[in-house]
């Protein structure tokens, strides 16, 4: 279950409507359990308690949750999905579900970091080839798409997205900057 860490306050954005997913998965094989965990997880849902998620509303997470929906019960368990609201508690709903994305966006900061160290690393070391360039730009945009995924799942205002856009922008002009010195280096400009 995730841990709630912010409150939301009156001003953050709250859904209309929760889709709320409970469900039970037969214990044996293990892997069944986990996979429904990280299908949960891999659309944004965050857990109110053991088998129970919830997401916002919106139609691309109805059809996930209706398709995770038919798969437990093909794999011999059983679910329902409901449409709801918060009579009371949404408040720590929206905070459980923003302090998910937070962790999304916190897990990227840390790769812009390790992205960064790693271009550092490769001008000192005066490594201005091609195929490090390429390499970069692979990793920049492995990046770019995990920041695309979460920014879509973040439909609630979470806290961390700025510092993560930022941090992203920050990668665009190093990964920049040392193509000019590859251009340099390689083309004699």
């Amino acid at each position: 279950m995730q841990q709630v860490i912010n409150h939301a306050s009156d001003d953050e954005t709250s859904p209309s409507a929760w889709l709320l997913l409970v469900y039970r998965v037969p214990r044996e094989p293990s892997r069944l359990r986990a996979g429904v965990w990280r299908r949960l997880k891999s659309i944004g849902a965050v857990y109110l308690q053991n088998s129970v998620a919830v997401l916002p509303e919106p139609t691309v997470h109805e059809r996930a949750l209706r398709s995770l929906r038919k798969d437990i019960t093909e794999l011999g368990g059983t679910a329902h999905l409901m449409r709801c609201e918060a009579l009371a508690g949404e408040g720590e709903v929206v905070a459980t579900y923003n302090a998910a994305r937070d962790e999304e966006y916190e897990e990227i900061l840390d790769r812009c970091r390790g992205f960064r160290a790693e271009i550092d690393k490769e001008a000192a070391a005066e490594k201005f080839t091609y195929a490090e360039l390429e390499e970069n730009d692979e990793d920049l945009t492995k990046l770019r798409g995990w920041f695309d995924k979460v920014r879509l799942r973040d439909s609630l205002g979470a806290r961390r997205r700025p510092a993560a856009e930022e941090a992203l922008q920050n990668c665009v002009a190093a990964l920049d900057t040392f193509a000019e010195k590859v251009y340099l280096a390689q083309d004699g400009r």
